[in-house]
C-alpha cells in the first residue's frame, strides 16, 4: 500500500528532474495555478462521490495524486508532513 504512495512521489521528483513532453504530471508541477485548482476541484469531486455513494475510491484516488503533485510543487516535502504528522501524536 504504501509503496504506490512511494512511487507516486518518486514519479513526481523524477519528472521536476526530467520532464516528459506532453506529460500531465509536468503541466500540474510547472503551474502552481492549475495545480491549485485540480486539487480543489478533485476535493470537490471526493466529497460529491461520497455523498452520493459513487465513484469514491476513484475520486480518492485523484485526491491523493492531485495532492502530491501540489505538495511538490510548492515545495513541500511530504516527510516534513509526515513528521508533523508524527508530533501531533498523543
Amino acid at each position: 500500500m504504501l509503496k504506490n504512495l512511494e512511487n507516486l512521489l518518486n514519479l513526481a521528483r523524477e519528472r521536476k528532474k526530467s520532464p516528459k513532453e506532453n506529460s500531465y504530471t509536468n503541466k500540474l508541477l510547472s503551474d502552481k495555478s492549475l495545480s491549485k485548482a485540480k486539487i480543489l476541484e478533485e476535493i470537490n469531486e471526493l466529497i460529491e462521490a461520497v455523498e452520493k455513494g459513487t465513484n469514491k475510491i476513484h475520486e480518492a484516488a485523484d485526491v491523493f495524486y492531485h495532492l502530491i503533485m501540489y505538495l511538490e510543487t510548492n515545495n513541500i516535502k511530504i516527510e516534513d508532513v509526515m513528521e508533523e504528522l508524527d508530533k501531533r501524536k498523543k
